[in-house]
């Protein structure tokens, strides 16, 4: 938003031509920052709640450093997801305020921390294999403003270890659940807590899983109630939601 517009929106206000929900509904409308290749959305906070999240893969290292650097200069927090290893090591050498999670592929640069709900999430995968995808949810919800525990390696096929971290699961208020190869996780947690439970399918698998059909096929179809399901290796978009619930 330029100092003009911002001084006649005040005068507009002033002069008793603008109410203040007017002038909001006007700022939530104000036109992005175009950067030619990308239109950063500075107001995406005011509407939604939540800042513009980057989204690396299909973009060149230079587009995203020069988005980032957008959103710095605004003061927006930052969440990159889906920066490979070259990306994350030029966003590192541009901004070095920034963190890097290599295993989750996400850079962040927090500029202003968030009140976090006294509640938390819960993050559980079926396998250590699918242990990126959850970090990705994890990481996420966390710069979001949440608390999160992790349990991983806790899947049907040794099914005794999750019932010894049933206690730390029903703390939470929402669950994310992270699966390859049948993807039945979600399904068993379904019907063993009083929570909503977020499916994450991941390409984990051999053959026949199908990149991660066999299991989205599975938690779309699970019998369980409460179970909500984002796409294959989603992680960002479980986390976003996890937070969404945590903070209502």
């Amino acid at each position: 938003m330029t100092p003009e517009k911002i001084r006649n929106i005040l005068n507009d206000i002033k002069n008793g031509n603008l109410s203040v929900d007017d002038a909001m509904t006007t700022i939530k409308e104000l036109p992005y920052e175009d950067l030619d290749f990308a239109k950063v959305d500075h107001h995406r906070e005011i509407r939604t709640g939540s800042p513009e999240v980057i989204f690396c893969q299909g973009k060149t290292p230079d587009q995203v450093v020069q988005i980032t650097r957008a959103m710095i200069h605004h003061g927006d927090n930052v969440l990159a997801t889906r920066a490979n290893d070259e990306v994350l090591n030029i966003l590192k050498t541009e901004f070095p305020e920034g963190i890097v999670h290599k295993l989750a592929r996400i850079f962040i640069v927090k500029q202003r921390e968030l009140v976090a709900p006294v509640t938390k999430i819960v993050v559980v995968t079926a396998g250590t294999a699918d242990i990126p995808v959850a970090e990705e949810a994890a990481v996420t919800a966390e710069m979001f403003g949440n608390h999160v525990d992790r349990i991983f390696d806790v899947g049907v096929a040794g099914i005794h270890r999750l019932y010894r971290q049933l206690p730390k699961i029903r703390e939470a208020r929402v669950i994310i659940a992270v699966a390859g190869m049948e993807g039945a996780l979600p399904s068993v947690l379904g019907g063993l807590v009083d929570k909503p439970v977020i499916a994450v399918p991941t390409s984990v698998g051999y053959g026949a899983s199908f990149n991660g059909l066999s299991a989205l096929l599975t938690m779309l179809n699970s019998c369980a109630s409460g179970i909500s399901v984002v796409n294959i290796d989603n992680g960002f978009g479980a986390g976003f939601l996890a937070s969404m619930i945590n903070k209502l």
